[in-house]
Parts: structure tokens; C-alpha cells; sequence
């Protein structure tokens, strides 16, 4: 499994930055996708995931909104779009994937995805 991070960045407060997952080593179109952040001194918090076919998209409370996770199973890529960003959005950006292939319940806590990579910084800041 590689999972390779792209897309941050620096932004001021209300911008807008899109993150974008790429895949490899795996059946893509069969695993559930995740997004999470982790800031400086904070554990990894759940951003987003969607399903293995698209069609369900779930997210965090603080994202809900504002952000928008969506996929490309023909690219085998998974973006985040993330608009009017604050400075409580800082941190550094992971995809996972789903430790299960097909999975009907699309898990939203950290110990369901593997695959992290090196993840993206973003910093809201102005």
C-alpha cells in the first residue's frame, strides 16, 4: 500500500486549499477512504472519508460543511476540498486506507485505516 499526499500549503483565514490522494498497491474502487489531521501536540483527528463506491461521504464536526471529500476510482486518487479555512485547520494532513476491503460501515477513528505516508502540511495563517 502507498498512499502519497499532495496540495497544502500556506493560506490566509477563509481561503481555500484542495488536497488530493494517490494510491498504489492496492485494489483502489475496493477500500473506503479516509482523511485525517493531526496538529502540533494533538492526536490525529478524523477529517473525512468516503466509501468504496463514492456514493457515501461522511466528516468530522468541525469540518462539516466546509470541507468536501470526493474520489476518482478511475485515477485511483481521493481529493479534499477545503474551503474557508481557519487557523484551527492547521496541521498536517493524512490519507488512509481502510484496513478492509468493501467494508458496509466506513470507519471514522484512526485504528480503521493503514497507509499513511508522509501527509501535507497546511497552515492557515495570516
Amino acid at each position: 500500500v502507498q498512499l502519497q499526499a499532495s496540495g497544502g500549503g500556506l493560506v490566509q483565514p477563509g481561503g481555500s486549499l484542495r488536497l488530493s490522494c494517490a494510491a498504489s498497491g492496492f485494489i483502489f474502487s475496493e477500500f473506503n477512504m479516509g482523511w485525517f489531521r493531526q496538529a502540533p501536540g494533538k492526536e490525529r483527528e478524523f477529517v473525512a472519508a468516503i466509501s468504496w463506491s463514492g456514493i457515501r461521504q461522511y466528516y468530522g464536526e468541525s469540518v462539516e460543511g466546509r470541507f468536501t471529500v470526493s474520489r476518482d476510482n478511475a485515477k485511483n486518487t481521493v481529493d479534499l476540498q477545503m474551503n474557508n479555512l481557519q487557523p484551527e485547520d492547521t496541521g498536517i494532513y493524512y490519507c488512509g486506507v481502510d484496513r478492509i476491503d468493501k467494508r458496509l460501515i466506513v470507519p471514522m477513528k484512526e485504528d480503521g485505516y493503514e497507509g499513511w505516508g508522509q501527509g501535507t502540511q497546511v497552515t492557515v495563517s495570516s
